[in-house]
């Protein structure tokens, strides 16, 4: 079966760019894929761990033979690193990008390839770098694509075709709005991480409130363990954006501190605010297959997550996603997810009878 596309280059081989390279690899999309990047250890490690199969430190002749490139380098570079590579590339080749960032890159790079459309799988991790990458970080992941009215109609559609064989679901908006968006639910939070942890930093208490962050303000703050330099690049791109969020959220903590003195009201905002949260998983699933999620309690001592799975395994019920929810000195929580009710019933009653809690 021939594959999807013949040669594909991806540019930035850190977590996403390797997690991309590796679903091509996985899925058999791509006959070949080559990586170039400017640090020669994150090639040395995309090749050493069978991310790709060639791995260039210069742009070069080879660029024209690609037949697909994906631009994975951090957003601020983007651009330039379009200039570098237009003259290279082949007229008829298809290019796309994973930026976090679209209004600028796009209105950048549409212009330098024909056959362009910016994208952005919703999917990373803070564990940065190729070693992390895998294929399921794609998996179910929306991927917004950024069409304009300069797309052409066959670069949409086989961009489509492959996000959609890599496992993730396509959806589309305008560059401006997905920056508008984003700026929401992705580079706000990152900023508010770095305040509340910059607020524990130079607290002269620091030391007593390092003990006391638990795993409420860990989970809160877990954005700003990215890599620094990725996070800030993703929000100066997206600044004047970012700005009317900060403005909107400024708004609302100020609301939130006058309701500070009328205790009705303020929960009144709590109990919105918690259908909003309890919403979320609604809201995916409407995109998503929908999952079952169980809780289980475990003991925090090595290979207590094998026991687990080897307990399930061995009653014939598949797991379909795995999440830690805490880990304290003493005990930890598990989230697993089945496919079905059924799975997840039967997984509830072996796991009790092997002494496990669920609450």
């Amino acid at each position: 079966m021939k594959p999807l596309f013949g040669k594909v280059g991806i540019f930035g081989v850190g977590l996403l760019g390797g997690s991309v390279a590796l679903g091509l690899k996985e899925r058999f999309l791509a006959q070949e894929v080559h990586a170039y990047d400017q640090d020669p250890l994150a090639l040395e490690k995309a090749l050493f761990l069978g991310v790709v199969e060639r791995v260039h430190a210069g742009l070069g002749p080879w660029v024209g033979e690609l037949e697909l490139g994906i631009l994975a380098a951090p957003v601020g570079a983007l651009p330039g690193l379009g200039r570098a590579l237009a003259p290279l590339a082949h007229p008829q080749s298809l290019w796309t990008d994973v930026g976090s960032v679209k209004g600028e890159v796009v209105a950048a790079l549409e212009g330098l390839f024909p056959r362009f459309l910016g994208g952005h799988p919703m999917a990373g991790s803070e564990r940065a770098g190729v070693e992390n990458a895998h294929a399921g970080l794609l998996q179910n992941a929306v991927w917004v694509l950024t069409p304009t009215e300069r797309t052409a109609p066959e670069a949409k559609e086989r961009v489509r075709q492959l996000v959609e064989a890599l496992g993730a679901y396509p959806l589309e908006m305008p560059p401006l709005l997905h920056d508008r968006l984003v700026a929401r639910v992705s580079h706000l939070p990152y900023l508010l991480a770095v305040a509340l942890n910059r607020m524990v930093a130079r607290s002269p208490e620091r030391d007593l409130l390092m003990f006391l962050a638990a795993g409420g303000f860990r989970d809160l703050t877990r954005v700003a363990s990215g890599s620094p330099r990725m996070s800030r690049d993703m929000v100066v791109t997206n600044r004047e954006a970012l700005r009317e969020a900060v403005e909107e959220l400024r708004g609302l903590l100020l609301e939130l501190e006058e309701l500070l003195e009328q205790p009705e009201a303020l929960l009144e905002a709590a109990e919105e605010a918690k259908r909003t949260r309890d919403a979320l998983p609604i809201v995916r699933r409407s995109l998503l297959p929908e999952m079952h999620d169980l809780v289980v309690q475990v003991p925090d001592r090595p290979g207590e997550i094998a026991r687990v799975a080897t307990a399930l395994g061995e009653a014939g019920v598949n797991i379909k996603d795995l999440e830690v929810l805490t880990i304290r000195e003493e005990a930890g929580a598990l989230r697993l997810s089945f496919a079905t009710r059924e799975e997840r019933e039967t997984a509830r009653r072996v796991l009790a009878r092997a002494g496990y809690r669920l609450p």
